[in-house]
This record gives C-alpha cells, structure tokens and sequence, in this order.
C-alpha cells in the first residue's frame, strides 16, 4: 500500500505550526485539509486528552460562527496523537493566509466561561473536558504563532527522504 500523505511528513522535524497536509477534489471544488500543530511531536507531551476535546468544542464554535469563514468551514477535530487538530476549508489557501483565523480562533478561548455543546444531549462524552487547561494551552499556541509569524518554519512541512527503488516504488527500512 502506499505511504499517506501524513506520514510522509518527518515529525522529528516538525514544530508547532500551520501546514498544507493534502489538497483535494470533491464535486470539482478543491478542498484543504491543514495540519494545526500545536505541540512538537515526541519532543512535548501530547495535549491533555480533556484540554484537547474542550479546545475542539470551543474552536469548532469559534469557526462556525466567524462571518468571514462559517461558510467555508466543513470540519475542525483533534488528531489521533494529540498534537494538534485538522481544519479542513473549502478552497485552497497558503497556509500564511489562515494566520490570523487560527490566531484569532485560539485566542478567543480566553473569553470563554463555559464549554459549548457540553451537556449530555450534545455531548459523547461530556465530563471529559477541563476549560482550565485549554485555556493555557490556547494562550501558549496563540502567543507562539504570534511570535513566529514571520518564521517559514512553521509553514511549511518537513518532508521525509525515502529512496526509491528502480521500478518507482518507495522504500521503507522498518
């Protein structure tokens, strides 16, 4: 089978960040698919899991809300490894023009006194969330791609280097 675009992404090189991970065609309309990174991969610890569900249910609300972007929203949800989440848009952008939405989406959890959508008819799991802990992780990740919005680094995805044999398969050692 052939490697996923995501796991061809070197997470020993990655830092938090904003990433294209793919492009794709549904109906004849491109759609992106981001990589929101918010902790260094095997370097941190991943995300509190009920800091990570809090930040979803607030962030997802934050999008679908926002009048520049609701429309162009079709899905916001954490990554199975805990160290960060997907944004997936209509179109296709560079990842520096999303900046300011996520900077903007990140920090608007500060302002947040309740979790929405955490109530037990909206809610698979509703006593699994901690506003306290988001609400650090939301201002670390908010204050660091304000500091880092000039960095390329954190938008452009370090690629790993796979030989590829003669008849133009890849190559794994393990």
């Amino acid at each position: 089978m052939d490697l996923i675009p995501s796991f061809s992404v070197d997470h020993n090189l990655i830092v938090p960040g904003i990433y294209e991970s793919r492009v794709d065609e549904v109906g004849g309309e491109k759609v992106t698919t981001y990589d929101i990174r918010v902790t260094t991969p095997n370097k941190e610890p991943a995300v509190d899991v009920a800091a990570m569900h809090t930040l979803e249910h607030i962030i997802a609300t934050y999008l679908r809300n926002d009048p520049d972007w609701k429309d162009e929203v079709i899905y916001w949800g954490p990554m199975g490894c805990l160290t960060g989440f997907y944004l997936i848009l209509k179109g296709n952008r560079a990842t520096k023009d999303i900046h300011g939405l996520l900077l903007n989406a990140f920090r608007s959890v500060k302002d947040s006194e309740t979790v929405p959508g955490s109530n037990p008819e909206n809610c698979g799991n509703c006593l699994m969330h901690n506003l306290p802990m988001a609400k650090w992780y939301a201002a670390k990740f908010a204050d660091y791609l304000e500091a880092n919005a000039d960095n390329e680094k954190i938008f452009v995805y370090p690629r790993t280097e796979r030989l590829v044999t003669d008849d133009g398969r890849q190559f794994f050692d393990s």
